[in-house]
């Protein structure tokens, strides 16, 4: 099926990311929805904006913001004679720049070119092989990382989850062109789903794989189901395929978006283990100065260490406002700390739709949701009531108490 396109109006491109725990202070984001419409992304809901359903609409309905590229250099020329250029820009931390329609459109390759046009230092996060078009710009620009979200390689997980979106075998090449054109690049091993990609050996292979391909470094991250609209979407595909595992995640994201830290804690260090034996993680990895346009060997965007924009556990109060995030003590309310009729910050979301002061390296409002999700009454009850709505059992939504799966569980 064909997407519907539109064009949508923009004002700017470059938007403001105003949370000191971030290791960029702008980002570009080209298009609203996805064709790769993974049934985890946690963008989906943003599409409620536009007044469309954060269904398969995301995938199928998509806005692109014409003339983007001329838009952001009249950005840049007011910013270069104000001496104020961005020191990193993060370009697709909502959906992805080169998702097929970036074959027409061309604007994230439009965006890339006036960024290397006023040296301005940038990030890519992808799951496309398109991004190889663009080795003509990468090979000058100021190119911090080019990321690619890689978080298992086995075929029917993928197919499961993220079918519309390149194979992972098409990812890995693409890590080995990149590296091969000097273009320094980070496996974004995210999001790692419990019981199904986070264990010992499934880690073991793909940070092998990463590394055999030349990545400098690498990220791990959980998957969070940050809004009621993400969290049915996902459960939904995870009970046509691991009917087994949905009591499971039922208890394990029962009213929070991320993952208790009883679980994540020796998940976290069993996948990320993998990764620093490699030299992927930790102070051994990275290769490039940044001085030359890559990276080094510090701690990149989201690493255990420094959970950028990740709220701490518990963050939502029964009332409805935001908690405090725990990296850098950065608060956790939007810039009026109240809450719209539908749970969102009332002062609403820049220009591209997305949280005002920004989304986090791994896609999440750093000063927006928290991490423990909505609070009981925050979104009418839904922790209680979006079973009954969403067709899901009760104890799919974990208010059964299911014990846990072994944690080297093999499913059909």
């Amino acid at each position: 099926m064909r997407p519907n396109v539109e064009t949508m109006a923009a004002k700017t491109i470059l938007n403001r990311v105003r949370v000191p725990a971030m290791p960029f202070d702008w980002s570009i984001n080209p298009f609203r929805g996805c064709q790769h419409g993974c049934s985890f992304c946690y963008a989906r809901s943003t599409h409620t904006f536009l007044g469309q359903p954060a269904d398969d609409t995301f995938q199928r309905h998509l806005y692109w913001k014409a003339g983007a590229p001329d838009i952001l250099r009249r950005q840049l020329a007011r910013l270069a004679r104000q001496g104020n250029l961005p020191d990193h820009v993060a370009i697709g931390t909502a959906t992805d720049p080169y998702q097929p329609l970036e074959a027409k459109t061309m604007l994230t390759r439009g965006c890339i070119e006036a960024l290397a046009e006023y040296g301005v230092p940038f990030s890519v996060t992808t799951r496309s092989p398109l991004v190889l078009r663009d080795l003509d710009i990468l090979r000058r620009a100021r190119v911090l990382s080019v990321n690619i979200s890689l978080h298992t390689l086995d075929m029917k997980i993928w197919r499961r989850f993220e079918p519309a979106s390149p194979a992972p075998w098409r990812r890995l090449e693409t890590i080995g062109r990149l590296a091969d054109a000097g273009v320094p690049v980070t496996v974004f091993a995210a999001p790692m789903l419990p019981y199904l990609t986070d264990s010992r050996e499934a880690a073991a292979e793909l940070a092998e794989a990463s590394k055999s391909r030349g990545a400098d470094r690498a990220m791990v991250d959980f998957l969070r189901l940050q809004t009621p609209e993400v969290k049915q979407w996902f459960f939904g595909a995870l009970r046509r395929h691991y009917p087994a595992l949905a009591p499971v995640y039922g208890n394990l994201y029962y009213r929070r978006a991320g993952l208790p830290d009883s679980y994540v804690r020796p998940a976290r260090e069993r996948v990320e283990a993998e990764f620093r034996r490699r030299g992927l993680i930790g102070r051994g990895s990275g290769k490039r100065n940044p001085a030359e346009g890559g990276v080094e060997g510090t701690a990149l965007w989201n690493t255990a260490e420094n959970r950028v924009g990740q709220a701490a556990d518990g963050g939502m109060m029964a009332g409805g406002r935001y908690g405090r995030t725990a990296a850098g003590g950065v608060s956790g309310r939007a810039a009026t700390g109240e809450l719209s009729a539908d749970g969102f910050a009332a002062d609403g979301f820049a220009a591209d739709g997305f949280a005002a002061d920004g989304f986090a390296a791994d896609g999440f409002a750093a000063d927006g949701f928290a991490a423990d999700g909505f609070a009981v009454d925050g979104r009418g009850g839904w922790a209680a009531g979006q079973a009954a709505e969403s067709g899901l059992t009760a104890n799919d939504w974990g208010r059964g108490q299911t014990g846990l799966l072994p944690n080297r569980l093999r499913l059909p």
